[in-house]
């Protein structure tokens, strides 16, 4: 197999040739067709998340065919197409697992930080943490549905029912959810870099009411605002532009320090909730919903050679929509 590894933090992707793995007990090898390249992979490359396991192959939206079982893998068979996100794999048995919760499990396993992902040709999986995704819809397409999307739709469901919704930091997520909440009937709001007209108008294209920079206040008091970029100084814009009542969820897994603030802006009963990873039920509600709105990805495929390409673009805001590693 031929994989694109990290070495140590803040250092570029090594390409490397590495022997084949056999799937162990209830594990499984996918051939990977493509992978996205999330945010949340510039943070363990770049050393924003503590004590990653180096080296390490990143890479957690990952589109693949089975190509070998473990034991007692029966749910799944050769050829067919699943999709890996970040939860890899969980202990089953702490408080949070047993109530639900395996977001927030006690000894967890992430795709791409502490197990190895897919900027690879191959990848080893826990089967139970596999998504079937069936036949419609090209590879590449599907990809950033398994993290930017299944956040994304965590996150949107936390903000409740609320029908006017901001979206601040228009990358991968807010791009696909915001299509899943005009879909719902609600009001979109998004909200870029000062001065981005590029993405302003990108927004507006696929279903935002509304679209400034995130130093302009919303045409209306906001339901719930979702914040994708990792700018703690985002929170309490957010909380400004919310009504009474809002929410605010923070929908990264690493975010800038957020600035003090008066607390009138949280009075009012306003909140701020962070989201946490995602559980499996999370999954397969949104990949069942994903069909029904009927999602269209922008994408933009490098070969897997040009993963640190695919990351310092992501960097530096250089497309809109998701980057998509292809092997």
């Amino acid at each position: 197999m031929y994989a694109m590894q990290l070495r140590a933090c803040g250092t570029p992707l090594v390409g490397i040739e590495l022997p084949d793995r056999e799937p162990g007990p209830g594990e499984i090898r996918l051939k990977v067709a493509a992978c996205g390249v999330c945010r949340t992979d510039l943070h363990v490359v770049d050393g924003d998340l503590p004590s990653p396991r180096l080296p390490i192959i990143p890479g957690h939206e990952i589109v693949g065919r089975v190509e070998a079982l473990g034991t007692g893998v029966t749910h799944l068979r050769l050829g067919e197409r699943v999709g890996i996100p970040w939860l890899g794999h969980t202990c089953g048995t702490c408080p949070y697992c047993a109530g639900g919760h395996e977001n927030l499990c006690d000894a967890p396993l992430f795709t791409g930080y502490t197990r190895d992902g897919g900027f690879a040709t191959t990848t080893i999986a826990d089967s139970s943490y596999a998504f079937p995704l069936g036949e419609n819809d090209d590879d590449v397409a599907l990809a950033p549905l398994l993290c930017a999307g299944l956040i994304g739709w965590r996150a949107l469901v936390m903000a409740g029912g609320g029908k006017r919704l901001g979206l601040y930091g228009f990358g991968a997520a807010a791009h696909i959810i915001a299509q899943v909440a005009a879909w719902q009937g609600r009001a979109v709001y998004a909200f870029t870099r000062p001065g981005d007209i590029s993405t302003q108008s990108f927004a507006r294209s696929i279903g935002a009411i509304w679209a400034g920079g995130s130093d302009e206040p919303p045409p209306s008091p906001l339901d719930a605002a979702l914040i994708f970029a990792p700018i703690g100084s985002l929170v309490p814009a957010a909380l400004k532009a919310v009504r009474k009542g809002g929410r605010v969820v923070c929908a990264g897994i690493h975010m800038s320090d957020i600035p003090s603030f008066p607390y009138r802006l949280l009075w009012e009963e306003r909140q701020v909730v962070s989201v946490a990873n995602l559980t499996r039920q999370d999954g397969i509600d949104f990949l069942k919903i994903a069909p029904q709105v009927g999602i269209a990805t922008t994408t933009n495929p490098y070969p897997l050679t040009a993963a640190n390409e695919a990351l310092d673009d992501l960097r530096e805001g250089r497309f809109e929509g998701a980057a998509v590693l292809v092997p």
